[in-house]
Order: structure tokens, then sequence, then C-alpha cells
């Protein structure tokens, strides 16, 4: 499975193409899907541009992706970076008027265990977002069941991401849910090959880089799709 992740914490002096609005990111979607994208993660942006987890602004990305192409899977973050108090984004996600299909909860965030207990009441599939080998201890505890695991690798180096990697997974109980494995930055496309050679599901778009394989920049998210079909 391929996700295009659409436009994170990007802004437009990052990209001129990173998708901000619900409309955008609507139209974003189509193409991604149309270029071989199995599901798109998004992050939705209040009227002022920042990321947000308000009803309102949920409602509006999802329903707009989900007008714009029915049955295409779409996901939000929780990131604690959004919303800092643990009780209020579980707050956020309980008040929450159009469910996404899916939401990522960073293991090693505090609060993450209530706020992945939150999703699953909605009926929201969690993904765990592991990004070192102690958020996997951590995530072991939750009593929440988690749909699909992501093993984020941060670092900009890709030999460091790549050895995160195989820490990461190697610390992943038997019979763990199915795994994203993707990296940012300079460590993206390295570890996307990584991905494709362990046969684990990954991810592309401008959150994680702005790059296309050759070093080129790429001209929007439809491309970086397009090339990492090619690799796949």
């Amino acid at each position: 499975m391929l996700k295009a992740c659409l436009n994170g914490g990007r802004r437009r002096d990052d990209h001129p193409a990173v998708p901000l609005t619900a409309a955008e990111l609507a139209a974003d979607a189509v193409r991604c899907a149309s270029a071989g994208a199995a599901a798109v993660h998004v992050h939705p942006r209040d009227d002022d541009g920042a990321e947000s987890l308000d009803p309102a602004v949920i409602a509006a990305a999802v329903e707009a992706v989900r007008a714009a192409r029915p049955g295409l899977p779409v996901g939000v973050s929780t990131g604690a970076w959004i919303v800092p108090d643990p009780v209020e984004r579980v707050a956020a996600v309980r008040a929450w008027t159009a469910l996404p299909d899916f939401a990522s909860v960073n293991a090693h965030e505090p609060g993450a265990a209530a706020v992945a207990a939150a999703l699953h009441e909605r009926g929201v599939m969690v993904e765990a977002g592991l990004w070192t080998e102690a958020a996997v201890h951590a995530w072991r505890r939750w009593p929440t069941p988690t749909g699909r695991v992501l093993v984020e690798c941060m670092a900009e180096s890709a030999e460091v991401a790549l050895a995160d990697a195989a820490a990461i997974l190697a610390a992943l109980p038997d019979g763990c849910p199915p795994v994203l494995l993707h990296g940012e930055g300079p460590a993206t496309w390295p570890v996307f090959a990584e991905a494709v050679r362990r046969g684990l599901h990954t991810r592309i778009g401008l959150e994680d880089t702005l790059l296309l394989p050759d070093g080129a920049t790429a001209p929007d998210n439809a491309t970086l799709v397009t090339a990492a079909r090619t690799l796949q």
C-alpha cells in the first residue's frame, strides 16, 4: 500500500504546491489517487493556515476528500504539536462530527494511549507512530487495538534512518499489525527503498520530501506518487 502524505506541517513558502484548504486537499487527493496512491494522510488547517483538530476543520477536509474521490481512505494526524494538552486532544477527537478512516497517534507523546482509546471508541482505525525503540515498548502497553504501525525514521541521515528502521522493526512483536515504513527529508527515498525491499507499506508526499529520487524538486504530490510507483 502506498499512502500519499499531502502536506504535514509544510507551508506555501516551503513549496508552492502544498495543499492547505479543504478544497486543495481534495483536489490533490484525486490527483494522487489517479497516480497510484491507495490512501491519503492530511493535516487539516484552520482559516489562519494552522494545523487543527477542531471538529469543523476536520470535517471540512475529510468530507471534501470523500466527495471528490469516494472510497479513497483518508487519515489525519493527532500530533501533540497541534493540541499540546492531552485532555484537549481527547476532547477534540470525541467532538469530531465527520470521522476519518484512520488517524496517527505518536506513541511517545504524552496522553497517546488516551488519544488512541478515544479514536477506537469513535470507530477510527488507530495508526501507532513509532519513532524509537522506546516508543515500541510504550505502544505495547496500550489496551487499544492498533490497525497499523507506522515505523517513522526521523533522522535526516540515510545511514542513521536505516539503522533506526532496522532497530524499531526488530523490536516489534510477533503478530504485529501491518507496518508502514517511511523516512523524512534526505532519508525519504533510501527508507522508501528499504520498505519496498522488505515488502512493507510505505508513503510519499510533500510532507516528507520536496525532492524526486534524482534530487530534482518535485512539482507536486502527484509527481512524487508517480515516481514512487515506478520504484515499487
